[in-house]
């Protein structure tokens, strides 16, 4: 009985230790305190670099504190045979963590976590490696087995930077770099998404099936940037939601000459067409809006559905700004420069008040129309 209270009481101290163990938030040794950085790629993807940040403590980084290339650390599975490269940091492994399969150095790294390994050269490019082990202590059980990729760096000198850091120093749409940064040098890395275009549609599902789908606006915003990137079937049903889904679409000018606008992109040009025809008579077509229809139809070399759109708006608006100019273009579109002269010298006289930029150019063009040239 007393050697079991003994074993219990034994088990019990342990239990404790341990769990005193898992709790206590000691100093880091040597200094180097553990470091966190994320960073959005284009508001779609994310990079996560979690790392031990040593400081240089006025001593020789690289080829000393750091030695170049891989090396036997004498300890774990590091030899002679299975040298090391550096843990790019320090204590426990350095892990990028990629929410999007990304591009590095040209080879594709699918989405996950990573160890993360340079190998320092003292002349020529760097190797680095993404490991697919994470959770080691350093580089002590590296093995290049576990790589993922391994791809070369060209380090740069750098201002001094006494705290090992990893920074993002450049962002784009589509593409960081991140640039690991100690002592003099900087090994900067550029991390691209593997399909941006990929990413950002399934981005835009995920979000259209939650709150944000419950807005026609952002149904057109998103078919507008599926047509963009050729995704054309998935624009015009985005497109079409905007206008007809249940509870939330809405046939006002913005939507219908949204989903004319991919349907043209699609090649459907007399479907859009037709839907331009209903576009214009809806809300949201004023006078401005149609104009600029009139002059997109002049630069596809519709001349004649071009005029026939000016006449409408001429007549729908009661001569408001800038129906007269838009007739005008409409009547120089087709050849007819008498008629486009009366009514540019109409346009003339209605220039909003405080415009200071259309009077110039309508006087060219009233020149233009003499000498018999087209304004458009």
């Amino acid at each position: 009985m007393n050697n079991n209270k003994k074993l219990f009481g034994t088990l019990v101290l342990t239990l404790i230790s341990l769990v005193g163990l898992a709790q206590l938030s000691v100093p880091p040794g040597g200094g180097s305190q553990r470091s966190y950085v994320r960073q959005h790629i284009g508001g779609v993807g994310t990079v996560s670099i979690e790392y031990s940040s040593p400081g240089a403590r006025g001593r020789t980084i690289y080829g000393a504190v750091v030695p170049y290339g891989f090396n036997n650390l004498g300890f774990g599975l590091s030899s002679a045979e299975n040298p090391s490269p550096w843990r790019a940091g320090a204590d426990q492994n350095t892990t990028f963590t990629f929410s999007h399969d990304v591009k590095i150095g040209g080879k594709e790294l699918p989405a996950g976590k990573y160890g993360f390994f340079v190998a320092p050269a003292q002349d020529g490019p760097w190797t680095v490696i993404f490991s697919k082990d994470n959770n080691h202590w350093g580089s002590f059980f590296y093995k290049e087995e576990n790589d993922a990729i391994r791809v070369e760096a060209e380090a740069e000198d750098a201002g001094f930077h006494e705290w090992l850091t990893y920074e993002f120093i450049d962002r784009q749409n589509t593409s960081t770099t991140v640039a690991l940064i100690w002592g003099d040098k900087k090994l900067p890395i550029k991390i691209e998404l593997a399909d941006p275009v990929e990413a950002h549609i399934t981005q835009l599902r995920a979000e259209l099936n939650n709150q944000q789908g419950f807005n026609f606006q952002n149904l057109a915003a998103a078919a507008r940037y599926a047509s963009g990137v050729g995704e054309h079937d998935q624009a015009i049903q985005w497109a079409d939601a905007a206008i007809s889904a249940p509870f939330v679409g809405q046939k006002n000018w913005g939507t219908m000459s949204t989903k004319a606008a991919v349907l043209t992109a699609a090649g459907k040009a007399d479907e859009a067409q037709t839907v331009m025809d209903e576009a214009i008579k809806l809300p949201g077509a004023n006078a401005g809006a149609i104009h600029q229809y009139g002059r997109q139809l002049i630069a596809a070399g519709k001349n004649d559905k071009a005029l026939e759109i000016f006449k409408y708006n001429q007549k729908t608006n009661n001569g408001a700004w800038p129906t007269n100019y838009g007739l005008a273009r409409g009547y120089s579109a087709v050849g007819n420069y008498k008629q486009a002269l009366k009514y540019l010298q109409l346009a003339k006289k209605n220039i909003p008040a405080g415009d200071t930029v259309n009077g110039p150019i309508i006087d060219q063009n009233i020149e233009k129309l003499k000498n018999g040239e087209d304004i458009n």
